[in-house]
């Protein structure tokens, strides 16, 4: 049966106030943000990252843990779905010459504007339809990406990382631990997808073989 784990555990932890600023944001902002274009990672923050571009801090203490912990290698493969401008894959090659990393997100914009020697690497490809044969990696990686998608397509999706995996694989998802992150963490989240987010431990406790965590305090500076 799958573990609880988390790989995250040296990422940063954000310093600005998260909840306060998703509470300021409007319906109008978050439909934007939704979009995943410009607005979201280049314009006003009130959309979301603004200004998303490498920072050496963000990844480069978090994969070697995900190095130790699979035992990566040059001869090793790697998927992560929802890679943004894949900074993530960037870091990982570069502690590991020679492995093999591809990524995949919904953006057109995120992939044109990925980090230069990855963009060989990445391509827009829906998560509930990996274009990738059954367990063509030993591992994947889905980083606060199913989360946003319905209940039912939060479900094509898992199963498209366990088929795409030989596995083995680590998903995050928004979650909280308490009453007062749990209204954070809801904020301007339908109720579809806040069933989504109770519902993704089922899935693993139906289907084993895949370690899963939720960590509610990793949240992207957004």
């Amino acid at each position: 049966m799958g573990k609880e784990i988390d790989l995250l555990v040296n990422y940063p932890k954000a310093k600005r106030n998260l909840e306060a600023r998703a509470a300021s944001k409007t319906e109008a902002d978050r439909s934007i943000g939704r979009m995943f274009g410009y607005d979201f990672f280049d314009g006003d923050r009130r959309h979301g990252y603004a200004g998303l571009n490498y920072h050496s801090r963000f990844w480069q203490p978090v994969v070697p843990t995900f190095k130790n912990h699979w035992e990566l290698g040059s001869h090793s493969s790697l998927l992560d779905v929802g890679c943004a401008k894949a900074f993530m894959m960037h870091d990982l090659a570069e502690l590991i010459p020679g492995i093999t990393v591809k990524g995949v997100d919904i953006s057109q914009y995120a992939i044109e504007n990925a980090i230069e020697d990855m963009v060989p690497h990445v391509q827009v490809a829906d998560a509930k339809s990996l274009p990738f044969k059954d367990k063509s990696f030993d591992v994947v990686i889905s980083i606060n990406t199913i989360h946003n998608l319905e209940i039912d397509d939060c479900a094509k999706a898992l199963r498209e990382i366990e088929r795409v995996s030989r596995g083995r694989a680590f998903i995050t998802v928004d979650a909280f631990r308490n009453d007062s992150e749990r209204q954070g963490c809801m904020i301007g989240i339908s109720l579809q997808k806040q069933l989504c987010l109770l519902k993704i431990g089922l899935f693993f406790s139906k289907n084993q073989g895949i370690p899963v965590t939720t960590i509610g305090s990793f949240r992207d500076e957004f």
